[in-house]
């Protein structure tokens, strides 16, 4: 029976699968690390900038970290292919900000740090669920444990860091604005997500020989999913603002950092 679980240990299993996984998700991390650094740097807010620069080093963390899986078991982070590339995928929609934009040494507008924080809400919204559900499957293994546990605690922090972020700038005149660059970034994360996702079960799908029931069942899961958030609502999780229970997530310095 299929089940994330036994999807999920099936690329674990293989090197070949988990190396691409770890690459494709080290990548991202990497992008993120560099995009909230330059953010950071070109930020006028000096109460918010520390926080951007903290987000950005919890992604070159995990990067480090997903390197790190690799190394352990004796494999190089290999080329990812385009068509998993979430993060590019996302910037050639007009999702976010430009990383030609990041680039220039000029100082963000407030719109510009509006369209930076509900890019983050939404990514960092499926982000935080897909780290969940991999501490669920693997929050106890012996390899793997550690790591999946302190990627989704830093997942969990930077959503909610997003969300009060957001909802100061709300309460300082911008909700109309918010909620439109949320709806607007939502519609495509999704439509990217379904991409993705798809991607990536095709590329695993070949390391691992699949036969075709078992990728045309997956890619149904895949749909369904898409289906679900685009036309049953499942997009709005994305897009409304709800004051989280830890405040300041970002706040202060980083912890220690304890996996290598």
């Amino acid at each position: 029976m299929l089940s994330a679980r036994s999807l999920f240990q099936e690329i674990h299993d293989s090197d070949q699968a988990f190396q691409l996984f770890c690459s494709i998700a080290a990548k991202g991390e990497d992008q993120g690390g560099w995009e909230n650094g330059r953010i950071a740097r070109l930020v006028a807010d000096q109460e918010l900038a520390p926080k951007i620069a903290r987000h950005g080093a919890d992604e070159d963390k995990h990067g480090r970290i997903f390197n790190a899986l690799l190394h352990k078991r004796g494999l190089h982070p290999v080329e990812v292919p385009g068509d998993t590339d979430y993060t590019m995928l996302l910037e050639r929609q007009g999702i976010g900000l430009a990383h030609a934009r990041l680039r220039r040494e000029e100082p963000l507008t407030e719109r510009d740090v509006i369209v930076y924080l509900a890019h983050s809400r939404v990514t960092e919204q499926r982000a935080a669920e897909q780290m969940r559900l991999l501490r669920t499957v693997f929050g106890g293994h012996p390899e793997l444990g550690r790591a999946v546990r302190m990627i989704s605690a830093d997942e969990d922090n930077h959503l909610a860091y997003c969300h009060e972020e957001l909802l100061r700038l709300a309460a300082a005149g911008h909700g109309r604005q918010i909620l439109r660059i949320l709806q607007q970034t939502a519609q495509a994360e999704i439509r990217t997500y379904r991409a993705v996702s798809l991607a990536v079960m095709a590329h695993m799908g070949e390391i691992l020989r699949w036969p075709r029931a078992k990728a045309a069942v997956l890619a149904a899961g895949v749909h369904g999913v898409y289906g679900y958030e685009r036309f049953g609502g499942g997009w709005r999780r994305m897009t409304t603002l709800t004051m989280p229970q830890k405040l300041n997530a970002l706040g202060g310095p980083p912890p220690q950092e304890v996996f290598a």
